[in-house]
């Protein structure tokens, strides 16, 4: 059983490794504002009250020194809960002061959450009304007819987000010979795969080659508000294959959907701004004082809520603004 209070104090976590984050914007070193999301993410969850298990991380535990992979975090006393964390979704947004980085955290009970290597994903995410129209195996001109007729539309009036990277070159042709319209974005795939599921962003489905992590992390944010994920794994190296049976994933070949990602029946997903994006505000720091924008969605109940926080430091007299 999912205690009622989790959900505000995952709340509380992502604020912590957003607003880390925040203090390195723009400065150009995207290893120090993840290095300190995640130091912050790490602190902040050693007070919750949780038998956590880290099941998406920073790496396995060789490869990373906090919030790795198999890592327990919490108190332990009180539920056992499985956590994806990206402690700072878009590090080059940060780095660099553009929009849509954010601090992210999934949990779920016991096996609620795949658990996935840091290897690359074939995704297909949609608005959970073309669900039923779509198929990672289909041709991207199908696949874009499926989205149209199920939104009402025109393939012409859609909007696909796509990672500008070399190795979309042609998904990016395809989508532009069945004449949809394209958003490249530089990074933050999971971001743009919450937009995609919410009506009025103007996004109405995100393709292309990602983080698998990202991609489980997609799956939760997609069950909380009815979207639809489909992923496939991406074996670029020898060793992913040895790396996935070690994880207990023997179907090398298989496609994945929203469920099968996320199948937990108790699933939170919450996340906070680091830089402005279609969502959320970024952190704001005034004086003495700092307001985040967060987002926190469950499955049970099915809820979504925004939260605008203003924190004052407790000596200072600041004047709180709207």
């Amino acid at each position: 059983m999912i205690p009622a209070d989790l959900p505000l104090e995952f709340v509380r976590v992502v604020e912590r490794a957003a607003i880390a984050a925040a203090r390195t914007m723009g400065r150009g070193d995207g290893k120090e504002a993840d290095r300190v999301a995640v130091e912050a993410m790490r602190r902040e969850m050693e007070s919750v009250d949780m038998v956590g298990t880290i099941v998406i991380g920073e790496g396995e535990r060789d490869e990373a020194p906090m919030l790795y992979i198999g890592e327990k975090v919490g108190t332990g006393h009180g539920p056992s809960v499985d956590i994806a964390v990206d402690p700072l979704e878009g590090t080059n947004l940060c780095a660099t002061g553009a929009s849509g980085a954010m601090a992210v955290l999934a949990a779920a009970e016991q096996g609620g959450l795949l658990h996935a290597p840091d290897i690359y994903m074939e995704k297909l995410v949609v608005p959970g009304a073309a669900r039923e129209k779509v198929d990672l195996d289909a041709s991207v001109a199908e696949n874009l007819a499926g989205i149209a007729d199920a939104l009402n539309r025109d393939v012409d009036d859609l909007v696909i987000i796509v990672l500008d990277r070399p190795r979309h070159e042609e998904l990016i042709a395809s989508i532009r010979e069945a004449g949809a319209r394209i958003r490249l974005i530089g990074d933050g795939d999971l971001s743009a795969g919450i937009s995609a599921a919410v009506l009025g962003t103007g996004v109405h489905a995100v393709m292309g080659v990602g983080g698998a992590p990202e991609g489980v992390l997609t799956a939760a944010a997609m069950r909380c508000l009815n979207g639809s994920i489909q992923g496939r794994l991406v074996l670029t190296r020898p060793s992913d294959a040895d790396r996935l049976k070690k994880m207990g994933i023997t179907d090398l070949g298989r496609v994945y959907q929203t469920e099968d990602l996320a199948p937990g029946e108790n699933i939170i997903f919450a996340a906070a701004g680091v830089t402005r994006g279609t969502l959320l505000q970024g952190i704001r720091f005034f004086g003495d004082g700092v307001r985040a924008h967060c987002l926190v969605m469950t499955t049970r109940p099915r809820q979504v809520r925004f939260i605008d926080a203003i924190h004052v430091d407790d000596e200072s007299r600041a004047a709180v603004r709207f």
